[in-house]
């Protein structure tokens, strides 16, 4: 197993630390396209999962042609660097219910159409197509994984549910008595990125190349993650969560919600972990740092 990763002046390998005897990594970019064919033509994968990318999709509003460049053409320059080397691989993209964006129905399935609103949106659609017209053109073995929202205690601390959880464990060490957040209204379809991973994996061992979204089927607004997470620990988060203008997007998506049902009829597919038991996963964690994050993906 082979991981691509960006040089940096500090370490930024704790989460993969626990395994690092069972993985190789090696430097890349995606912005990089020799550095991708370099990769291909030495280690000739059998299965390449595309899941880099300038992913906050607020910042992505104040870097569009960085998060273009790296999740939209970059997705073009690894599909590329597959196809000028002659590698028979399986290649997975990491699409996101973010193309979605101002829905079209409810719940959004393999066939909604999209309308992206952000640039994060907008360059995931452009990965989407491109894989889909390499798979046609080229008749290489592309797929599509149409995530929703996945969580776990690993996900970053500037995203808003890491950002909550984290927010709990600091108060109750009496570390940080305030907590500043955006538009708490906003809707999500909030998973476990384990269960999501394994979906990723079963998509590319079917025997022919299929886009699939993956969700649980729930939609939750970030009041009520701040219900479940703050109520979990005794708290009463209007005492501490104060609206800061900075934290929301020009354009909003107001609600997405996933059907997951070609999913569980192709691939036996079911999310195992549900809204609440996420949530007290993550708080948990959080108020006890000193727990291994190998335990969780």
């Amino acid at each position: 197993v082979y991981g691509m990763i960006r040089r940096s002046s500090s370490f930024n390998t704790a989460r993969v630390d626990h395994i690092f005897g069972d993985i190789e990594l090696v430097f890349g970019d995606l912005t990089d396209g020799s550095s991708l064919n370099q990769l291909m033509r030495t280690v000739r994968p059998d299965e390449v999962y595309n899941l880099g990318a300038q992913s906050h999709v607020r910042v992505s509003f104040d870097v569009p042609e960085y998060t273009a460049d790296t999740d939209a053409m970059g997705t073009l320059r690894l599909l590329d660097a597959i196809r000028e080397e002659d590698v028979k691989c399986r290649f997975y993209q990491a699409s996101s219910s973010e193309m979605f964006g101002q829905v079209r129905e409810t719940p959004q399935t393999e066939d909604t159409p999209f309308h992206p609103r952000s640039p994060y949106g907008v360059s995931k659609v452009f990965s989407y197509w491109i894989a889909r017209n390499y798979r046609e053109a080229y008749g290489m073995y592309a797929v599509n994984g149409i995530l929703f929202n996945h969580e776990s205690p690993r996900r970053g601390p500037t995203f808003v549910t890491r950002k909550i959880t984290r927010a709990v464990g600091a108060i109750l060490r009496g570390e940080q008595d305030e907590l500043r957040l955006g538009n708490l209204e906003a809707r999500r379809d909030w998973g476990y990125a384990r269960d999501y991973m394994e979906g990723a994996w079963r998509m590319l061992q079917t025997d022919e190349p299929e886009d699939f979204v993956l969700a649980t089927g729930e939609t939750h607004s970030v009041r009520e993650f701040l219900d479940e997470a703050f109520g979990y620990a005794g708290l009463e988060w209007s005492e501490y969560v104060k609206i800061d203008e900075r934290y929301f997007r020009p354009a909003e998506v107001d609600l997405l919600i996933g059907d997951y049902s070609k999913a569980r009829e192709k691939l036996g597919w079911e999310p195992t972990v549900r809204f609440a038991e996420l949530v007290r996963m993550m708080v948990d964690h959080d108020r006890e740092r000193e727990r291994l994050e190998e335990h969780y993906i």
